[in-house]
């Protein structure tokens, strides 16, 4: 059941719509996140996303990888466990944004902040280009 879920997959099947906070083109377009850096494991109701930013020292490391979280939250059935990381090497600051990114606390304290929800939902809107 998941699988077909995940095959029509909010990340990948979706990302054409979700754009780079910073730049007028999908993640997609900037190689952010590709098919294989998706895992999904059924049985153990897990997603695993790897993402890599733009550059070394992307500002907006952790606003991408909360904008893949809230996708999937509001995707997947609340049973999975979504994991959110920045492919190894690939971030100046990567244990630190992948903390932060999986952090309940964090992330729900991030939510209820306005200004960056704002951003988070426009990242999420669909682009038509």
């Amino acid at each position: 059941m998941v699988a077909e879920l995940i095959n029509a997959n909010p990340v990948v099947y979706e990302r054409k719509e979700r754009r780079d906070p910073e730049h007028p083109y999908s993640l997609e377009q900037l190689n952010v996140v590709t098919d294989d850096a998706i895992e999904v494991n059924d049985e153990k109701s897990h997603v695993r996303v790897t993402f890599t930013p733009t550059v070394e020292h992307c500002s907006m490391a952790t606003i991408i990888g909360l904008c893949l979280r809230v996708k999937l939250i509001r995707s997947l059935p609340s049973r999975y466990k979504v994991d959110i990381r920045i492919a190894p090497g690939t971030h100046a600051t990567e244990a630190t944004v992948n903390k932060q990114l999986n952090d309940k606390e964090r992330v729900a304290a991030a939510l209820e902040n306005p200004t960056l929800l704002e951003v988070i939902e426009d990242c999420l809107s669909p682009t038509f280009a």
